[in-house]
């Protein structure tokens, strides 16, 4: 009981010394990296915002599910540009104490009992809920240490000069030696001619070998589809779905996450008119084929277009999949459209699909929840599913998935996404 009450003042304690040490360190310096391997401030706490999504969702299911099996959680690796350094610090300082003090609420209510209950762990003979928490409770002492060595830190570098955007053909070239197989590597900033600057987010299979080639999926959003940090509801954790193909003896491919322009995002992802702004993913679209595509495929020994690649996307990402596969069916052999923004400029996709050929390689994932828009996503998207059957999309073409629990999130898109990729990348 000692122990539980330990953890606790530990895992409570937490938020005020980590915004006490922050707050101390002088505004210039928090987003300084005090050596070129260990993050900034700015990074150490948007890690500890993101971390807390995990713990919660191992917590909920070790509590409802028998001896569940979890999955192991790698962190982000310090010696890279890393994706917090661009996360709001006072939105995720706020986040943090806000979801940690629900989180110790919670748990001083369970019963002793309850922190004894199991899970399987692929690193750890034994765990349980208690466990867990002590390992939150170390990583919380190890973050606040490192923050205290900052704020007493009198010799910091120069800040370095930023590297600007570079050409996609000239940041691609020779990455594939400074890639890790089975980690998200982050590539860039690149410049995308019209639109604002980028990173990629790349997945390398496990036993990824440049000595053959490699289907590619490449994905809208990739802020999402990855990890926690990107996302309100969490990521869609895209490359272990992509791992467990291996189970199923399909091809594990590259994953390719493509980052949004932020602000940009709705219309660089909208191929028509919305609010009387004409879409511009025709454009974008013709720098991913055009350019990010061949760049990619020689660096990373990618199969050939179309049939060694894939596009896709979640809400106006799933409606820029479906328009750029039907309008580039020489780059991409089929879509991933989840919860796609067909609704966008009155339908207009139903229009263009009638006005375009059939693509003569072509496979669709469909789906939508019964929760979305207040019911009226779920039939809208059922009526694409119908248009496309009716245009000779067969049921091995075209998988049309409703999700009678399903809302407009990337949980359940995560949820969802294991059986997409099973279709999509079925053999044959």
């Amino acid at each position: 009981m000692n122990e539980i009450q330990s953890v606790l003042a530990i895992l409570e304690g937490a938020p005020a010394l980590l915004r006490s040490s922050v707050e101390a360190l002088p505004e210039p310096l928090r987003k300084r990296r005090p050596w070129v391997d260990k993050w900034s401030a700015h990074e150490t706490v948007a890690h500890l915002a993101a971390l807390q999504p995990v713990f919660a969702e191992r917590l909920e299911r070790m509590l409802a599910e028998d001896h569940p099996r979890l999955t192991s959680w790698t962190p982000p690796v310090e010696d890279e540009r890393s994706v917090f350094q661009d996360a709001d610090l006072d939105e995720a300082l706020v986040r943090f104490e806000t979801e940690r003090g629900d989180l110790v609420s919670f748990l001083r209510s369970l019963p002793t009992e309850a922190w004894a209950r199991t899970a399987d762990h692929p690193d750890y003979p034994r765990f349980d809920v208690l466990t867990m928490f002590r390992h939150l409770a170390l990583h919380d002492g190890l973050r606040l240490y490192r923050l205290e060595q900052l704020r007493m830190k009198q010799d910091w570098p120069e800040a370095p000069v930023p590297a600007g955007p570079v050409p996609v053909a000239v940041g691609v070239r020779g990455a594939l030696a400074r890639l890790t197989a089975g980690r998200v590597n982050v590539l860039g900033p690149f410049e995308v001619p019209g639109f604002k600057p980028r990173h990629l987010r790349i997945y390398l299979p496990r036993d990824y070998t440049p000595e053959r080639t490699w289907q590619a999926l490449y994905l809208f959003d990739g802020q999402n589809v990855f990890g926690d940090e990107g996302a309100f509801s969490g990521g869609w954790y895209v490359h272990e779905a992509a791992e467990g193909l291996a189970r199923t003896l399909r091809p594990v491919p590259v994953v390719i996450g493509i980052d949004h322009g932020a602000e940009e995002r709705i219309h660089e992802l909208n191929p028509y008119v919305l609010d009387g702004i004409a879409g511009r993913l025709p454009a974008f679209a013709a720098w991913i084929t055009g350019t990010l595509q061949p760049a990619l495929g020689a660096e990373l020994h990618l199969a050939d277009p179309p049939a060694g690649a894939l596009i896709g996307g979640s809400s106006m990402g799933g409606l820029a999949a479906l328009w750029t596969h039907i309008h580039h069916p020489e780059a991409f052999r089929g879509a991933l459209a989840m919860s796609p923004s067909i609704w966008i400029d009155h339908q207009r996709l139903f229009d263009d699909l009638a006005e375009q050929p059939m693509p003569e390689l072509s496979r669709i994932y469909l789906d939508a929840g019964a929760k979305e828009g207040r019911g009226s996503f779920l039939p809208l998207v059922a009526s694409l599913a119908q248009e496309l059957a009716a245009r000779g999309w067969g049921r091995d073409q075209l998988l049309w998935r409703p999700d009678a629990r399903g809302v407009h999130n990337e949980a359940a898109w995560r949820r969802r996404l294991p059986m997409a990729l099973r279709f999509l990348m079925r053999r044959g």
